[in-house]
């Protein structure tokens, strides 16, 4: 199987990540694995052996950002999105070239911009062989809410994005075997946008590592003695995570702080930009950068808080908290792409006061284990990645009139 991501699925420390290194694991007992992928951290080429573990061949090519960002602007000339050329790359197409000669075979596309490196020309034999690609979110919709969040010129540029990057999703789903989003409701928004028929698109949910996410590790206390912590985790280059905390601090947190000065906010994750990094000074807030280990932090925190005015898919951050036992208050968009549960009691709110208020409770402690439990069960019950990742399987083997069996 040609495994196509547009970045390396090692380590599983943000949400694509996660999901790509899932499939990964699961699929290389299923079938041998040539994975090409970009590596945009320098930092993650130390796990190139790790993830040449799962595989029967491995392309790893580096990435530079800030080039890629410049390379990207030939899209404003072709009317491509912005993302395209952004992970456009003679080698992988070269590679894939050669890889594909070696022998025809089934293919996962994960993240539509990676579908530019698919044979074009496809002969009787290679027709009747799978292509899926794993969209994962509807990017072209994330564009449209960060076109409504942003001032002129930025605005336009992703209305832009937004317009282009869904037309280039219509035409790859038009190709493809069958495409994969991360929900239900990403299913449902993606067909009614692109006019795909249902028939050809698929719901596979992520899940969490329940056996590492777990309240019964011995983990070791990240806070100060008697800290009345809210944790907010997840990569903090992401624009989305960046609105949320950036909105948390100025328009709730001073609510919390008003009602219990003791209050602390900590911003755990990788990478903060200058905004966020301006948040840890001040009163009550903590900015931690990259952390080894996330689990002390929500293991030892009062609750966590997903703040987000900006999402698509399923919130990893907010399934890791909750199996950790760590209740999390959440605004609707963070909510969304969760299977819903007539047993769940949701700490959901919207306007500022009413997220503070949730807040409050939690930091009052005296919901903490009732709500924990509840949120474990939760995701035990409908977040466990083989029943999910199972439903690939017959996706990715040969449609009728293709030869049986796994390459």
């Amino acid at each position: 199987m040609l495994f196509l991501a547009h970045r390396i699925p090692y380590p599983p420390n943000k949400g694509d990540k996660i999901r790509s290194f899932h499939l990964l694991r699961h699929l290389a007992g299923h079938f041998r694995i040539h994975l090409g992928a970009f590596v945009d951290d320098p930092h993650d080429w130390r796990y190139q052996d790790a993830v040449a573990a799962y595989c029967a061949s491995l392309c790893l090519l580096p990435l530079q950002p800030a080039r890629a960002r410049l390379r990207s602007l030939r899209g404003l000339l072709s009317g491509q999105p912005l993302t395209v050329p952004y992970y456009r790359d003679r080698r992988m197409r070269a590679w894939v070239r050669s890889t594909w000669s070696a022998g025809p075979m089934r293919t996962l596309v994960f993240s539509s911009a990676m579908a530019q490196y698919l044979p074009t020309q496809r002969t009787a034999r290679t027709a009747t062989l799978p292509q899926v690609i794993d969209f994962v979110d509807v990017d072209s919709d994330k564009w449209r809410q960060y076109a409504q969040r942003r001032r002129f010129p930025m605005s336009a540029v992703y209305r832009r994005e937004s317009r282009t990057l869904l037309q280039f999703e219509r035409a790859v789903a038009a190709q493809a075997s069958a495409s994969v989003l991360v929900s239900r409701q990403e299913a449902e928004l993606f067909c009614r946008l692109t006019r795909i028929s249902p028939e050809r698109v698929h719901a596979i949910d992520n899940g969490v590592d329940t056996a590492y996410f777990s309240p019964e590790a011995d983990l070791p206390n990240p806070y100060p003695a008697e800290t009345r912590a809210l944790v907010f985790t997840g990569a903090m280059d992401y624009w989305a995570n960046v609105d949320a905390v950036v909105f948390f601090a100025g328009q709730v947190f001073p609510r919390i702080r008003a009602a219990m000065p003791k209050a602390r906010f900590y911003i755990v994750g990788a990478r903060p930009l200058p905004e966020v990094c301006a948040l840890g000074e001040r009163p009550g807030i903590t900015v931690t950068g990259a952390v080894a280990d996330i689990r002390p932090y929500l293991a030892h925190a009062m609750g966590a808080v997903a703040p987000l005015r900006i999402a698509r898919g399923v919130q990893n951050k907010v399934l890791e908290a909750l199996a950790m036992g760590c209740p999390v208050v959440v605004t609707p968009q963070a909510l969304d792409g969760l299977r819903p549960d007539a047993g769940s009691d949701w700490l959901v709110a919207e306007a500022d006061e009413e997220i503070a208020q949730l807040s409050l409770r939690l930091l009052h402690g005296t919901e903490r284990t009732t709500r924990g439990a509840q949120g474990r069960d939760y995701v035990l019950r409908h977040y466990g990645w083989s029943e999910h990742l199972d439903q690939l399987l017959p996706l990715l083997h040969a449609m009728p009139g293709a030869t049986g069996g796994a390459h």
